[in-house]
């Protein structure tokens, strides 16, 4: 099985500002020391660690949302740290799609506008971009709310709409940061029941969590733990 995530010796330090007239900056906090791990394609794994343990920074490293202080990060086999922003943000349009918390859905713009919106930057043709996100509404029980804005959809569906987006550029790897968070028990049931449909589908799913019922649903679990690799479990 080849290596979809490569992360070696992965430190992340945030500056902090002292307070005060004087001002200036201190010594910097350090959030991640030193994440050494492979994620293969095709695995589904679950960070998960209380808040504050890293898992989210770790989360905005591997999909070039940020970069590492040190260390060194592949992504399908392309060291990260040799691309400019540009080439970065080429390659994550291109490999990774991303699922989080708070759904981040524009207000004014349909279920259907919303999941073809990553597509617009991909230089294809509005109809095809168009035909594939009704393709996905559909796999995601959204068939009939195609027309409809977030106000008018449950927080599940909305988050059935973030998957659909997640999906429409075909990407290797799914990135999803709490995605259950803001949902009750049934609901995030069945938001897992689709992630198991995606893994299924050949993808490489990559979760954050602190619930331990979501973490379990995986079939590894790395728990962090004040910025390190506390376990890593194969289920």
């Amino acid at each position: 099985m080849s290596t979809a995530i490569s992360l070696n010796g992965i430190t992340k330090t945030f500056a902090q500002m002292a307070e005060g007239k004087n001002g200036g900056e201190q010594p910097g906090i350090k959030v991640l020391k030193g994440i050494t791990t492979d994620i293969n394609h095709g695995e589904f794994v679950a960070l998960q660690g209380t808040s504050g343990s890293g898992k989210s920074t770790l989360l905005h490293i591997i999909g070039l949302l940020d970069r590492p202080t040190e260390g060194q990060y592949r992504l399908n086999g392309n060291d990260t740290s040799t691309l400019d922003d540009d080439s970065q943000s080429d390659l994550r349009n291109k490999t990774l799609g991303f699922i989080f918390q708070s759904f981040y859905l524009i207000p004014y713009a349909t279920a259907l506008e919303n999941v073809t919106l990553p597509g617009l930057y991909s230089g294809k043709p509005r109809a095809e971009l168009t035909a594939r996100a009704e393709s996905l509404l559909e796999q995601v029980g959204l068939a009939d709310r195609m027309d409809f804005r977030p106000s008018r959809l449950s927080g599940g569906q909305q988050q059935r709409v973030a998957m659909a987006r997640a999906m429409l550029n075909e990407p290797d790897i799914i990135l999803a940061d709490e995605p259950t968070g803001q949902l009750d028990s049934s609901t995030s049931s069945e938001i897992m029941k689709l992630f198991h449909t995606v893994h299924q589908s050949g993808k490489t799913i990559v979760l954050v969590t602190h619930d331990e019922n979501v973490a379990q649903e995986a079939e590894r679990i790395i728990k962090l733990h004040d910025g390190k690799i506390a376990e890593d479990t194969r289920l």
